[in-house]
């Protein structure tokens, strides 16, 4: 992030997804440096990810948020967000994303809405829950065949 103390919780969150694309496309996870999408996100950020998921769980600080995209990319050969809409009020942000994906495990190719609430407090993420349609669908997609 170029300027730390940007506090309007709509920049902060198009800066941020703006960056999250720009470390995915350069490769993510081993590929790309983590350090221009974490400057986003509070030291102590919370993310929390539906159990049902193969990137389930609470992924915490910089190093949680690493390691989810490590997982993230374990699950998804690609991970295109292709729409967004915000709604922001003060510190709290809700954001529907329609995301595109494919699956590594299976190859297959899902069309679903992520809706995710989003805390900004002093210009950084601090805490995201995003909420799936379906998770079984999407668990089902990433599992390895038998």
């Amino acid at each position: 992030m170029t300027d730390p103390l940007i506090t309007d919780t709509a920049a902060v969150l198009t800066g941020m997804y703006r960056a999250e694309a720009e470390y995915l496309t350069a490769g993510g996870p081993g590929e790309a440096p983590f350090d221009p999408l974490a400057s986003f996100f509070a030291p102590d950020v919370v993310l929390h990810q539906a159990d049902a998921l193969p990137y389930g769980g609470i992924w915490r600080g910089h190093a949680g948020l690493q390691k989810f995209f490590v997982a993230m990319s374990r699950t998804w050969a690609s991970f295109a967000m292709e729409e967004q809409e915000f709604l922001t009020t003060g510190e709290t942000a809700v954001v529907l994303t329609r995301i595109r994906a494919r699956a590594r495990a299976s190859g297959r190719e899902l069309a679903f809405p992520v809706l995710q609430t989003i805390r900004v407090e002093d210009g950084r993420i601090s805490e995201v829950r995003p909420f799936y349609w379906d998770t079984a669908i999407i668990a089902e997609a990433c599992a390895v065949p038998v």
